[in-house]
């Protein structure tokens, strides 16, 4: 019975070590996140302020897509069925996920942004290297941004500094860095930055 125990471990943390998770019930073959989907008001400001802006690569665009008679739309997307997608942008943004960009037009559609502390609210973090020069970067060409970068000193979170920023429609982003690693890390747990560039 003991052997057996110890295999069933042994065999749990080579799981874990690669990659592949111990966890039964977790979604089978998950290997990560692959895109952040955003609905925005402007596809071409958008595209420009994620391209020229934040640095992102435009990958490909595809649309529009509509059903004007059935229930399609709601069915795949939980939307209005007389909802349209007038365009889907992928982006590839450094050795991040992905970012897929939305341009929607609908009968009940809203067009106020939730706030971070709405239910439904969220932005996007972008690591940097540098958040100093990132913020320099921000005044230099115009970026709103809020008070920072904030050094986190305290805590489990000791090591970053961040500083949230806005695109020109009001959604609000992040800059966050570590380069030295957060606090945390030195009890284990899981790397939550890898500057390793998985196309090289």
């Amino acid at each position: 019975m003991m052997t057996m125990l110890k295999q069933t471990v042994a065999a749990a943390l080579l799981a874990m070590a690669a990659g592949t998770g111990a966890h039964a019930d977790a979604l089978p073959g998950v290997r990560g996140v692959n895109h952040i989907g955003l609905t925005v008001p402007d596809m071409a400001q958008a595209e420009t302020f994620f391209t020229e802006v934040l640095g992102c690569q435009k990958a490909m665009s595809f649309g529009p897509f509509r059903d004007d008679k059935g229930n399609f739309m709601n069915d795949v997307l939980d939307v209005d069925p007389r909802a349209v997608i007038n365009q889907i942008s992928m982006l590839r943004c450094g050795s991040g996920s992905n970012i897929e960009l939305f341009n929607y037009d609908a009968p009940d559609q809203k067009t106020v942004l939730p706030r971070n502390s709405d239910i439904g609210g969220y932005h996007i973090a972008f690591y940097v290297d540098d958040i100093a020069a990132a913020a320099e970067y921000f005044k230099a060409n115009g970026i709103r941004t809020l008070q920072g970068p904030l050094p986190v000193n305290e805590g489990p979170a000791a090591g970053q500094s961040i500083l949230y920023f806005f695109t020109p429609w009001g959604l609000q982003l992040e800059a966050i860095s570590f380069p030295g690693g957060m606090a945390y890390e030195k009890d284990g747990g899981p790397v939550l930055w890898s500057n390793t560039d998985p196309s090289k």
